[in-house]
Parts: C-alpha cells; structure tokens; sequence
C-alpha cells in the first residue's frame, strides 16, 4: 500500500485538538495497516519524526431512525506522537 492509502483522513474532535498539545496527533487510517507502515506514511507524507504509534479499532455504533435501525461503519484510527520540536499543520491561517 502507499502512504496516501495507509492515511485517509486527521481526525478532528476536541480531545485530539487537545493532544495535539502533548505533540500527539490521531488519524483515521486503513484497517490492513499495522504501527510500522503507520509510521512510514505519517514520515513520508508530512516530512516529520514520528515517536511512537497507538492504534485503537473503533467499532460502530448501532442506530435507530423510526422503526429502521442502521450502523454506522467500523474503522481505525491511529494516535501518532512525534519527536519533540515536530509540528502538523493542519489548518492554514
């Protein structure tokens, strides 16, 4: 897999905005991949020393419109912790 595959998308919610403060920022990434391709693709594609990676699957939740009930998908995510000095941006001012 290349990087672009491994990394679909930051995830942004007010407890990552606040890890992003301890150098830590977290990544909804390909279920396949594991903390080694991880890594690779965070260094590749944002140039920057990646520390340590944690996973975590997320599973779904169940939901109910009325009488249909639905789920929403499964994914991963990862939470990558850089070098100290090393910086993601992801919003522009």
């Amino acid at each position: 897999m290349e990087a672009r595959d491994i990394i679909i998308r930051p995830l942004i919610t007010e407890r990552s905005t606040e890890l992003m403060a301890e150098g830590k920022y977290v990544f909804v990434v390909d279920k396949r991949a594991n903390k080694i391709e991880i890594g690779k693709a965070i260094n590749e594609i944002f140039d920057v020393k990646v520390e340590k990676v944690n996973t975590v699957n997320v599973t779904g939740k169940t939901k109910r419109r009325g009488r249909t009930v639905g789920k929403r998908a499964d994914y991963k995510k990862a939470i990558v912790k850089l070098a100290a000095g090393e910086t993601i941006e992801f919003f522009s001012a």
